[in-house]
C-alpha cells in the first residue's frame, strides 16, 4: 500500500491541499512501513496564469466542481495515481470530488505531524474529519 501525505517539508501535513508543493509518499508492506520517497505536486501557483475566474461555474455550481478545475485538480494528483490513501490537512469539496473520483481513500486530519497520522493510519485509529473540507 503507499500512502500520500500532501506537505510542504516532508515532516507535517499540510492543511491545503491546493497550495502544498509536494507528497511524502510512504510505501507500507505487512503493516510496516518499507520507504518513503518526496514528490514533486502541482499547486495553485504552477496554474496563475490560467484564468480562474468564477464565471467558470454553472448557477448553484460549488466553487472547484467545473470542468478547468476537476482538469488542475487531476494535474495535481498525477504523481499520485500509484497511491492507494491520501492525507491531508484540509481542502476544498472539488478536490475531495477528484480525489474519491479516483478511488482513493481519502483522510482529512488535524494531525499535523506526518510520522503520528502514519502510526495511528496503520493502527487503524485516524480519524477522518470530513469537516476539514471546505
Amino acid at each position: 500500500m503507499k500512502i500520500a501525505f500532501v506537505t510542504d517539508d516532508g515532516e507535517s501535513i499540510s492543511a491545503h491541499f491546493g497550495r502544498a508543493s509536494h507528497y511524502l509518499v510512504v510505501e507500507v508492506a505487512d503493516g510496516k512501513e518499507t520507504g518513503r520517497e518526496m514528490r514533486e505536486k502541482l499547486s495553485h501557483n504552477h496554474f496563475h496564469n490560467e484564468d480562474h475566474g468564477h464565471e467558470e461555474h454553472a448557477p448553484g455550481q460549488p466553487h472547484g466542481f467545473d470542468p478547468a478545475s476537476q482538469s488542475r485538480h487531476g494535474s495535481m494528483l498525477a504523481a499520485i495515481e500509484d497511491c492507494d490513501v491520501v492525507v491531508c490537512g484540509g481542502m476544498g469539496q472539488g478536490a475531495v470530488y477528484s480525489i474519491q473520483s479516483m478511488g482513493k481513500d481519502l483522510r482529512l486530519t488535524d494531525v499535523s505531524a506526518i510520522n503520528e497520522a502514519l502510526a495511528l493510519l496503520l493502527a487503524d485509529n485516524l480519524p477522518n474529519q470530513l469537516n476539514l473540507s471546505h
